[in-house]
């Protein structure tokens, strides 16, 4: 079932995600580093918990597409400051050349800096919504990308790189790096289907419970997963002495606090007042998936 959803809404949403992009006056070498970071594929998982949540309350993915490709823009900006030198130092991004590999540290900067800054714009002249959904939505985004969401939670990763975290710091990182993200993607999709703010609430809980659940499962693969599979290096966090769910229990709490996660986010699930099932897949995904 999922497989069928994801395969029907990813490549017409990357369509319009790339032509966002390749539309503009943008100079060229710009232009191809944009969107050489941007095809080189991924999960769309934000994108796909954006439709899922349209799919609830029975819009089509459509309506959310610009806002989609504006949360994928600032994920792919994430990921190609993070492979920087003076960040994770990484060569290898989803099985290919990482950005500064391919086009310098200089380029590679503002590619990021680009995709950034063009996803407020999208969202900006995102005719399918209302000026005030607009504005709650840039917001928002504003909000999950920042210095009090994604950046802060960068920081502190940083920070964890030098010296020891407990478990909670650890939660508090992901919750800021990996989780506002995700949350974005499932408030972004209550906000343009104008649900109240219960259910608005509620599905933040279950962001917050699946956020997390992504981030452990990411460790428990960094240890048993395959660079074949995951497009990255295998052991990397290990290597650089990264503070992760694996390190500070064990592979075996790890994955019990997993299912404990995915627990959470299935009975916040069940008691939300809308059709769930394409979420309830997504979530199971989060707890098997391989990459």
């Amino acid at each position: 079932m999922l497989s069928t959803y994801i395969e029907t809404n990813k490549k017409p949403f990357e369509k319009v995600m790339f032509d966002l992009i390749e539309s503009e006056p943008i100079p060229s070498e710009l232009k191809e580093s944009m969107l050489y970071s941007l095809k080189v594929g991924g999960k769309r998982l934000r994108p796909i918990l954006l439709f899922a949540v349209l799919e609830s309350f029975n819009l089509a993915p459509q309506k959310g597409y610009h806002v989609a490709a504006a949360l994928e823009m600032i994920h792919t900006y994430s990921l190609i400051h993070d492979d920087l030198p003076a960040m994770d130092d990484d060569a290898l991004r989803r099985g290919k050349p990482t950005n500064h590999i391919v086009f310098g540290e200089a380029t590679a900067i503002l590619a990021g800096d680009s995709l950034l800054t063009h996803a407020f714009k999208v969202i900006a002249e995102d005719e399918r919504l209302t000026t005030n959904q607009r504005l709650s939505l840039i917001q928002a985004l504003s909000l999950a990308s920042g210095p009090m969401g994604m950046v802060a939670g960068q920081v502190l990763d940083m920070e964890a790189e030098v010296k020891a975290v407990s478990l909670e710091q650890l939660k508090q990182i992901h919750v800021n790096k990996t989780g506002r993200l995700i949350e974005f993607a499932i408030v972004a999709g209550a906000i343009i289907a104008q649900a109240d703010d219960e259910v608005i609430n509620q599905l933040k809980q279950f962001a917050y419970h699946l956020g997390l659940a992504f981030q452990i499962k990411d460790d428990i693969l960094d240890v048993e997963g395959s660079t074949a599979v995951l497009g990255k290096n295998v052991g990397s966090d290990l290597v650089n002495g990264k503070s992760t769910y694996v390190s500070l229990t064990s592979l075996t709490e790890a994955k019990n606090m997993l299912e404990e996660e995915i627990k959470c986010a299935k009975v916040i699930l069940h008691n939300l007042p809308v059709s769930t099932a394409v979420l309830e897949a997504i979530t199971d995904y989060i707890k098997d998936r391989q990459a």
